[in-house]
């Protein structure tokens, strides 16, 4: 387990490297490799190489491709610590950091964007609105359980799928009555994608998973201790309620500003950290760096596929993180319950 673990925090950025220079070079118009990293290193410093190729070019490496693989590295990353933690707080290997209605709640909230506000706040009205919804959603259901006076997982996970369902039909209601022109824009959106990915949208992503990500690690042996059980983690002195809480929360605001940006993606965040437990065993110290890379590299390839499999159009990244993480997942299945 050790020797896998090494290898994989060794291998995994160098794999990630190779891939996002693969899906900044590939596309309608190909880009060799030492052109790709010719431009990106005259971009960090002019003057620093000899410039040899066409002004459009490097517009296209630099201010579309470069921006979309950072998002989906961003994306990738923050949806498997995302689902790291939802599977501990939970106690349940199949929830995914969209259980607690957080994606209805998004989702909705793009909804409102699209069909009924229009480009109120310009191009930040749609992950404004679905942040929003997103957050919205996930206070409902802390509400909803400190109602009922409980912070227990089951507890937590019931009032998540309530509030999902509510909040859905919501949204289908909109989509019912809206013009069918823009409701193809809210398909799209909802099957995810990082298409609109610019510069000025990356700081907030890259916000959200550095500080999120620091409060996931800074709790990590305490999430080993939910895995226990709520009562041998309370004779440990973990403060299950307050802890539970506190990662529900920031696994809601880290989850919301993913599905802002990029719409709804599947099963990265359940699909993740399962492999990073076969790669590193249980510990959460080691999962959760480890579902990040692996969500980050699965994106990444992810997302090159979306881009090439029906070139000159985009495949929405959502029906192909789905179609072979699904795929993935009972081969990983059939492994594990082998002797």
């Amino acid at each position: 387990m050790r020797r896998r673990a090494a290898v994989l925090f060794v291998a995994s950025p160098v794999l990630l490297i190779l891939a996002a220079t693969a899906a900044i070079s590939v596309g309608t118009a190909a880009i060799p490799f030492d052109t790709v990293w010719a431009i990106v290193l005259d971009r960090l410093s002019p003057g620093l190489i000899h410039v040899s190729w066409p002004a459009s070019r490097a517009s296209i490496v630099w201010e579309l491709r470069v921006p979309r693989a950072i998002l989906a590295i961003l994306v990738g990353a923050g949806l498997g610590m995302a689902g790291t933690v939802m599977q501990g707080v939970t106690r349940n290997p199949l929830a995914d950091p969209h259980l607690l209605g957080v994606s209805a709640g998004a989702a909705l909230g793009a909804n409102v964007a699209i069909l009924l506000t229009g480009h109120l706040l310009g191009p930040y009205t749609v992950p404004l609105f679905a942040f929003g919804g997103a957050m919205a959603a996930t206070g409902i259901v802390i509400l909803t359980a400190r109602f009922a006076q409980t912070t227990g997982a089951a507890h937590l996970v019931l009032a998540g799928v309530a509030t999902a369902f509510v909040v859905g039909s919501l949204g289908n209601v909109l989509i019912v009555v809206a013009d069918p022109r823009a409701v193809a824009s809210v398909v799209f959106w909802m099957l995810g994608g990082f298409g609109f990915a610019q510069w000025g949208n990356l700081g907030i992503p890259a916000a959200a998973l550095l500080g999120c990500g620091l409060v996931f690690l800074a709790n990590a042996r305490q999430l080993n201790g939910l895995a226990m059980g709520d009562e041998t983690a309370t004779t440990l002195g973990i403060p299950v309620g307050a802890l539970r809480t506190l990662l529900l929360v920031t696994n809601a605001l880290l989850t919301g500003v993913m599905v802002a940006v990029s719409g709804m993606i599947g099963f990265v965040g359940l699909m993740m950290p399962h492999i990073a437990r076969l790669m590193v065993g249980g510990d959460n110290r080691l999962v959760l760096p480890a579902a990040a890379i692996l969500g980050a590299l699965f994106l990444v390839v992810a997302d090159i596929a979306a881009r090439t499999l029906a070139a000159p159009n985009d495949i929405p990244i959502g029906v192909v993180t789905g179609l072979v993480g699904g795929l993935c997942f009972v081969w990983l299945l059939r492994r594990a319950s082998r002797p």
